[in-house]
């Protein structure tokens, strides 16, 4: 069993099990760095959804940075076992768990959020399948966090604000466009 640690906020340095499922690649902890400095460290009361929660490392982060509520959507039940130990570990109570699929949550939860992380499983096309229903997830003025095996420039309205790489990890930050 491998662990993943959480690089800044109120749970700085704690370590949370990753569970043993193929494909499960946890975001590295220097791409986690470069987004929360990006979108600022403090997301004070900010409502944010990690809709391939996987680790759910993304949603902990924002979490631990005062994020008021954070929605981790999983469907893997040894990945949901472990999202439930470290939310239980941490003593998360801003900290939802939807056990089910990600693109159905999007297309039904009247839910909006601040932000949403969108790291799926590589060369499967969930951005694809989701991105119909992103300014649905999303508030005007929120964020889009999107890691993939690809650069991403734009997602219909959402545009890439800022970008990087890591390895074979290409991750952006996206804002809606002005119409």
């Amino acid at each position: 069993m491998s662990r993943v640690r959480i690089v800044g906020g109120e749970w700085r340095s704690r370590l949370l099990e990753v569970a043993g499922v193929p494909g499960l690649r946890p975001t590295p902890d220097r791409v986690r760095e470069t987004l929360f400095n990006w979108l600022g460290q403090d997301l004070d009361g900010q409502h944010c959804l990690d809709l391939f929660a996987g680790t759910g490392i993304l949603g902990f982060e924002a979490a631990s940075r005062g994020a008021g509520a954070v929605v981790l959507v999983e469907r893997d039940p040894r990945a949901l076992d472990a999202l439930h130990k470290a939310a239980k570990t941490l003593q998360a109570s801003q900290v939802e768990i939807v056990r089910g699929d990600a693109v159905r949550f999007a297309q039904t939860t009247p839910r909006s959020f601040d932000g949403v992380f969108l790291d799926p499983p590589y060369k499967q096309d969930w951005i694809e399948k989701v991105q119909p229903w992103l300014d649905r997830l999303l508030k005007p003025e929120g964020w889009l966090y999107v890691e993939a095996e690809a650069a991403v420039e734009r997602l219909g309205q959402w545009h890439a604000v800022k970008e990087g790489r890591a390895g074979q990890v290409h991750f952006q930050l996206m804002r809606r466009s002005e119409a």
